[in-house]
């Protein structure tokens, strides 16, 4: 099925996404998850919990099926993530020469490597239980546990918001001048306060990753590695909403088919709020 409310790309034509604004693509990777695995069922599990939403958005006063939506499917994800990544970078780097914003439905984490590489923004912006720098894990360097340290190979800086757990050489390395770790606790309460926190990337191009697990587990059960006393529901819509004007990308991932749908379901509206909220700022 389609992210309900988009359109279906029509992958036979010469401009595929010639009228799209935004284009949804599925990254069903499931390949190094250390705890909990199920993220091939991610994309599915989003686009199935969407189905009940209300096309009319209040705050914008706009209707999702009016800006542009369409869904590519899913990229078919194999064993060997390098080279998946590669292929998905490709696909991503093709909606961006559309001029349309893609929207990465993983999938584990390590699909936002190709979301950062084909955007090659100035700033990664993630929601993350995980600070995600370590540089393996069990010695695999391209893994969910090293998503950040990657995405700096390409941005200038990384803020991880909801960040709370990471082993010792991780907070380390967020420690220095390009990381800014943001703690639950200290992410304001109001989408006005998020506008105006001094770690809201204010210029240049920034790349969204909502890992679902920055969410407290009560809110998000179904991940592959949650993590206790994180984010409400309603702390990561105002961030998704106050970072979603700057951003060239977004991406959702981690949610897995271990809940009754509280993960897709939250992962779904983000990506909706995302799209409402870029769509009335630019």
């Amino acid at each position: 099925m389609t992210f309900p409310g988009a359109h279906a790309v029509d992958d036979t034509a010469d401009r595929p996404y010639a009228d799209a604004a935004y284009v949804v693509v599925g990254a069903p990777l499931d390949v190094s998850t250390s705890f909990q695995p199920g993220t091939r069922f991610g994309p599915d599990r989003v686009r199935r919990f969407a189905r009940t939403f209300e096309d009319y958005h209040r705050e914008t006063d706009s209707h999702f099926s009016a800006l542009g939506v369409a869904d590519r499917g899913d990229v078919r994800a194999w064993d060997d993530a390098a080279a998946y990544l590669d292929y998905l970078e490709g696909v991503l780097t093709d909606v961006h020469w559309a001029d349309a914003v893609p929207l990465l439905l993983g999938g584990e984490h390590t699909v936002s490597v190709a979301g950062v590489r084909a955007a090659d923004p100035d700033v990664f912006l993630a929601l993350d239980a995980h600070l995600d720098l370590r540089e393996d894990l069990d010695g695999n360097p391209l893994s969910h546990s090293t998503v950040t340290r990657h995405a700096l190979d390409a941005a200038d800086e990384a803020v991880v918001v909801g960040a709370r757990a990471g082993n010792e050489r991780e907070w380390e390395r967020a420690g220095e001048g390009d990381v800014t770790v943001v703690p639950p606790e200290d992410v304001p309460g109001t989408e006005a306060g998020v506008r105006d926190a001094d770690w809201l990337p204010a210029d240049g191009d920034v790349y969204l990753s909502v890992d679902v697990d920055a969410a407290d587990p009560a809110f998000a059960p179904g991940t592959g590695t949650p993590e206790p006393f994180g984010l409400d529901s309603t702390a990561m819509r105002n961030v998704v909403r106050a970072a979603a004007p700057h951003a060239a990308a977004f991406d959702v991932v981690e949610v897995n088919d271990r809940d009754d749908g509280q993960a897709g379901t939250l992962a779904a509206k983000l990506c909706r709020e995302f799209v409402h909220g870029h769509a009335d700022a630019n």
